[in-house]
């Protein structure tokens, strides 16, 4: 008889993502733990959060990614482990591993590869990516703008978006599937493929009117990117990654799997949908 529950682990639970994986292991009905240091409850956000995540029946722990011997303790009590750390914990990832092993218990590790985004000295999560979508490629908006927009290099090139509750749907969804076993699972909905210019096209529809747009050359959208210090480039890089070079229009390789093949029962968000918030 196959398992439909799994004891779940996630490191960087109270981070961007991380938040949307626990909600979306205890939508699902798996006993979920987290992991998260003790500093974390300095932080009166976050603990008000921890706070949330306790009554809905999370097992939460304490501990770090250095400390080997706690690391192999809090392990021996779950099956998988999902990572959704960034900055420094990218590199300490391996310390899971290492722990993992000795542990024994360990069926899935998904690591922090929340993005297809590969750049160069700079570590881009799911966070970067969405926040682009969300103000049309354009800085410092927390919504999409209203009267002008840039358009990074000539705004046909094609990324994908994905909303955050979908993405840790259909991670949790994979953990215990055994076709997503040692392969890349890629979440690419044919809806929200969309360049720039197609994800202006539908707000301006949606608002009734045309925004004023300033058009950035590819040339300068690569100088600036740089020009400008890491980690501040960061923004700068993820502009010329998706928008300009169209780093995420590749074809799956025979290692790799689509979330949305896979797993049809999963109503995701369209670009229009997550655009109707913001009217």
């Amino acid at each position: 008889m196959v398992d439909t529950k799994a004891k779940v682990l996630i490191i960087g639970a109270t981070g961007f993502l991380g938040t949307y994986m626990v909600k979306a292991s205890i939508k699902l009905g798996h006993p979920t733990f987290i992991l998260v240091r003790s500093l974390t409850y300095s932080d009166p956000a976050k603990a008000q959060l921890l706070k949330s995540f306790r009554d809905s029946g999370v097992t939460v722990l304490e501990g770090d990614l250095i400390d080997h011997e706690n690391l192999v303790n809090v392990l021996r009590q779950v099956d998988v482990v999902i990572a959704t750390v960034s900055g420094s914990g990218i590199g300490e990832q391996a310390n899971i591993l290492k722990a993992a092993k000795e542990a024994g218990t360990i069926k899935r590790f998904l690591p922090s590869e929340f993005s297809s985004i590969d750049l160069d000295k700079a570590t881009i999560d799911f966070k970067e990516v969405a926040e682009s979508s969300e103000d049309l490629g354009n800085d410092n908006l927390t919504s999409p703008p209203r009267d002008k927009v840039t358009i990074w290099g000539d705004g046909t090139a094609k990324g994908i978006v994905n909303n955050e509750e979908d993405i840790a749907t259909f991670t949790l969804k994979a953990i215990l599937d055994a076709g997503t076993e040692n392969k890349t699972l890629h979440i690419r909905p044919k809806e929200n493929r969309v360049s720039q210019r197609d994800i202006v096209t539908l707000w301006e529809k949606k608002i009734g009117h045309t925004l004023e747009k300033t058009v950035v050359s590819q040339e300068d959208v690569a100088r600036i990117t740089q020009e400008t210090p890491f980690p501040n480039n960061t923004p700068h890089a993820v502009r010329y990654s998706v928008w300009v070079k169209g780093s995420q229009n590749f074809e799956l390789a025979s290692n790799d799997v689509e979330a949305t093949e896979l797993y049809p029962d999963v109503r995701y968000k369209t670009m229009s949908e997550y655009l109707d918030q913001f009217i």
